[in-house]
C-alpha cells in the first residue's frame, strides 16, 4: 500500500458551512488555545514497485520438449494456450516454420506478426500497427504474454508497445542477434526513433523472461557478428580487462565460428566471452535500472554515436557507430595521459581484428561537436563523458572543449591509418 501523508491548509469559502461536519476537535492536553491551520490540503504519495526479471540460457528454444517459451510471463494459469508472437522478417524466413511447428505441437492458438527490421523502420507508426493487431487478437494480458523473437530493433518496438498497451502487458524476449544477446536483450529500456533522434520515445519496461539461445547466431552474417562484438568490447574496455584480453586472444576465433564452438578452443572462448559480457552489463545496470544516476559506465561508446549512427543510416550498424565512438574516446583519453600509447595501439588493433571501423568521414569537428552538445542536454547539462583509464577502468569528465575534440579526431584518424597500413 502506498504511504499517504496529509497536511491541511485549504481555505473554506467565507461564511459557507462545510459540506460535511468536521470531526470534533481533540481536547488539548494543556490550557494553551489550539488554533486550526487554514490553507490548502495536499497529499504526498510514496510507493515502490519491485522489478524482477530473468535472463536464462536456453539451448534450442524451439525444441518441442522444452516449454520455457510458454511457461513464462503470466500468472499461475499462464499456460493458457494463446500467444501473440512478433518476429522480424529475417527470423520468419529462417526459423518461421520451426516456430510454427513448436506452437502447433503444444496446441497453442497463435497469431504471428512479421515486421521489417532495421533502424530506419524503428518508428512509432510500427508500434501503433502492432498495438492494433494485438488489440484485434484480444489477449488476456495477465495470462497470455506477448512473445518477441528477433534483433534489438524488434525487441525495442515490442517492448515499448507492451509497456503502453493497457499500461503494461507482460512480454518474453528471444534475441536472435549478438547485440540482442549481450545488450538489447538484458536491460529494461525500450524505445523508437523520433524526429531524427535515436530512441527519443521510450520507457523502462522489463521483459518477464529473456531466453538466450546462441544457436541463432549461426545464421548471422559476419558483419552482424562483428557488430555485436562492439558491445562486448565496450564492457571489456571500460570495466573488465580480462574480457578485453579474451577478445584480444580469441576475438577472431569466435568471429570465424559465429560463437558456435566449432572447435574446443572456440567453444570455451564463446562461453567465457558471452558470460563475462552479460555479467558485466548486468552488474552496471542492476543498481541503476531507471538511470537516476547519470554517470553510467555503459554509456561508453554512446556519447557521440547516436548522432553519427542516425547520419550514417541505412548503411551504418549500431555497433559500428559505437566502436567509432570508443575509438574517439580512446584517443581523447590518450591525449590526456589516461591511456598510454601502447594501450591505445592495442585497442585499435583489437577493433581491427574484430573487423570494426576505427574511422569514418562523419567524424568531423562539426558533427561531433553537435553530438556532444546534444548529449549534454540528455545528461542534465553536463558531458558526463566516460573515458577509459588504461584498459578495464574508467572515469567521467565534463570539460572536453571543441579544440580538444578536434585534436582527438586527428589522433583517431592517424591511429586508424596506422592500423590499416600495418594490416596491409
Amino acid at each position: 500500500m502506498p504511504k499517504l501523508t496529509n497536511s491541511h491548509h485549504r481555505p473554506e469559502d467565507e461564511g459557507a458551512p462545510p459540506a460535511v461536519a468536521p470531526p470534533a476537535p481533540r481536547k488539548p492536553t494543556t490550557a494553551t488555545k489550539v488554533t486550526p491551520t487554514v490553507g490548502i490540503s495536499s497529499w504526498h504519495v510514496k510507493a515502490s514497485q519491485p522489478v524482477d526479471y530473468e535472463i536464462r540460457s536456453c539451448h534450442r528454444v524451439f525444441d518441442p520438449n522444452r516449454t520455457d517459451l510458454l511457461d513464462a510471463g503470466g500468472s499461475g494459469e499462464s499456460r493458457a494456450r494463446r500467444r501473440f508472437v512478433v518476429v522480424d522478417e529475417t527470423v520468419d524466413r529462417l526459423y518461421g516454420a520451426e516456430l510454427r511447428r513448436y506452437l502447433d505441437h503444444h496446441g497453442v492458438t497463435y497469431e504471428i506478426m512479421v515486421i521489417q527490421s532495421g533502424e530506419v523502420r524503428k518508428e512509432i507508426d510500427v508500434v501503433l500497427r502492432f498495438v492494433e493487431r494485438l488489440d484485434a487478437f484480444g489477449i488476456d494480458r495477465r495470462r497470455e504474454p506477448v512473445i518477441v523473437v528477433g534483433g534489438g530493433v524488434v525487441m525495442d518496438i515490442v517492448g515499448l508497445a507492451a509497456s503502453l498497451y493497457r499500461r503494461g502487458t507482460p512480454f518474453v524476449r528471444v534475441p536472435t542477434t549478438l547485440v540482442g544477446l549481450v545488450d538489447a536483450g538484458v536491460g529494461v529500456k525500450t524505445g523508437v526513433n523520433f524526429n531524427g533522434h535515436k530512441n527519443q520515445l521510450g520507457t523502462y519496461s522489463a521483459a518477464a523472461l529473456t531466453l538466450l539461445d546462441r544457436r541463432f547466431l549461426s545464421t548471422l552474417n559476419r558483419r552482424h557478428i562483428s557488430n555485436g562484438l562492439a558491445e562486448i568490447l565496450k564492457v571489456g574496455l571500460i570495466k573488465d580487462e580480462a574480457l578485453f584480453d579474451l577478445l584480444e586472444r580469441y576475438g577472431k576465433v569466435v568471429l570465424d565460428e559465429n560463437f558456435q564452438g566449432r572447435s574446443p578452443e572456440g567453444e570455451a572462448a564463446a562461453t567465457a566471452i558471452l558470460e563475462a559480457a552479460i555479467s558485466g552489463m548486468l552488474e552496471e545496470l542492476e543498481p541503476n535500472l531507471w538511470e537516476a544516476t547519470l554517470e553510467r559506465s555503459m554509456d561508453y561508446g554512446h556519447t557521440f554515436s547516436p548522432a553519427v549512427e542516425m547520419l550514417g543510416l541505412p548503411s551504418m550498424l549500431h555497433g559500428e557507430a559505437v566502436c567509432l565512438d570508443m575509438a574517439l574516446s580512446t584517443a581523447l583519453a590518450c591525449r590526456r595521459g589516461l591511456v598510454d600509447e601502447d594501450e591505445c595501439a592495442r585497442v585499435f588493433a583489437v577493433m581491427s581484428d574484430l573487423e570494426l571501423p576505427t574511422w569514418s568521414p562523419l567524424h568531423t569537428p562539426e558533427v561531433l561537436g553537435r553530438a556532444l552538445h546534444a548529449t549534454v542536454r540528455r545528461r542534465d547539462g553536463q558531458q558526463r563523458l566516460p573515458l577509459p583509464v588504461g584498459i578495464g577502468k574508467a572515469l567521467f569528465v565534463n570539460d572536453v572543449s571543441d579544440e580538444e575534440l578536434a585534436a582527438a579526431i586527428e589522433l583517431q584518424r592517424a591511429m586508424a591509418l596506422r592500423g590499416s597500413m600495418e594490416a596491409a
